[in-house]
């Protein structure tokens, strides 16, 4: 399905043999696109949405993605005359309550981030290079294809002080098969952002000196791009997330394996912003940074938004009793 049914550049070419039972069985058992108005149909479907391939609970986030992308499907169908409207508009049926905020427990603090990345760099092999990288995730609080898209020409590195990434994009995993020119990736304009837009974020020194550092070690691709593979391609999620998980093996105590602290590499994400929030930089300024709505900031840090106040009451009783 993902090969060929579902992908409009391979329909030059006819399916493999092997594949068209496969095919043709769904073909017999699809049912016609007309069922798709009944209400008992949508929520056998919706409730299937639910489960991994193994009967599993499916993860409430994964659930309404995917639910999402139903009803864009439905709206396309609207469109092209299939339906009057969208069939899932007015359906009764509630799926897994999603929870938006980070969980504390998982964010690694200042000590905790420092012991992982000097893992990292400890590390054989691609540890090293991906130093600096796992350090813009969480001194800049960048999202990974973002750090992907990373290009010497965004970078004010000074010798001494604080720098400045000026961010223009990211890169994603898409596929050779689901891109026009047959590219495995693609570059996007930043999140929910114009085509054109930019985000500067400044950078503490520390930042700026792992970066001048990787800059002289490994050198710059033709491009331009400061982080690449040892075949000169875009990192691979699957590779960092390989060294990420040997870091934390290095690294993290058997209490914090248990608690699942930084168990993906974006946690680092989570822990820049939320020691923002801690240090006491307006919610705004860090929302900008991280390239956030505020809404959003304080709908997924709302525990850590709650400890920056109370510190801020704290220092409201304290002027009022001088």
């Amino acid at each position: 399905m993902y090969s060929w049914a579902f992908s409009k550049n391979a329909w030059n070419t006819d399916a493999p043999q092997e594949w068209q039972a496969a095919l043709d069985w769904l073909q017999r058992h699809s049912l016609p696109v007309s069922e798709l108005e009944e209400p008992d149909v949508l929520r056998r479907g919706l409730d299937a949405l639910c489960r991994k391939v193994d009967g599993a609970a499916a993860a409430a986030k994964t659930v309404n993605r995917k639910r999402a992308a139903v009803s864009e499907l439905f709206g396309l169908a609207v469109e092209r005359g299939y339906f009057a409207q969208n069939p899932l508009n007015g359906l009764r049926w509630t799926g897994p309550e999603v929870t938006d905020e980070v969980d504390p427990d998982c964010v690694p603090n200042p000590a905790q981030v420092a012991r992982l990345l000097a893992a990292v760099k400890a590390l054989p092999g691609r540890g090293p290079h991906l130093y600096a990288f796992f350090g813009c995730m969480y001194y800049a609080a960048m999202r990974p294809a973002e750090v992907i898209h990373l290009q010497i020409s965004q970078c004010r590195l000074p010798t001494s002080g604080w720098g400045l990434l000026n961010l223009k994009g990211g890169v994603v995993t898409a596929g050779e098969e689901w891109t026009d020119d047959g590219a495995v990736h693609e570059i996007h304009s930043l999140k929910r952002r114009a085509a054109k837009a930019t985000r500067p974020v400044p950078i503490p020194p520390v930042l700026v000196r792992m970066l001048r550092e990787h800059i002289r070690t490994f050198g710059v691709a033709p491009d331009g791009c400061l982080f690449r593979n040892a075949a000169g391609n875009y990192i691979d999620a699957s590779a960092y997330g390989i060294t990420w998980g040997r870091a934390r093996e290095a690294a993290l105590a058997l209490d914090e394996h248990v608690f699942e602290l930084a168990k993906r590499p974006y946690d680092l994400r989570h822990a820049g912003i939320s020691f923002w929030l801690a240090s006491g930089v307006d919610p705004a300024e860090c929302a900008r940074r991280a390239g956030q709505s505020i809404q959003v900031l304080f709908r997924y840090y709302a525990k850590f938004l709650a400890e920056a106040r109370n510190h801020a009451n704290r220092l409201i009783v304290e002027s009022t009793q001088r």
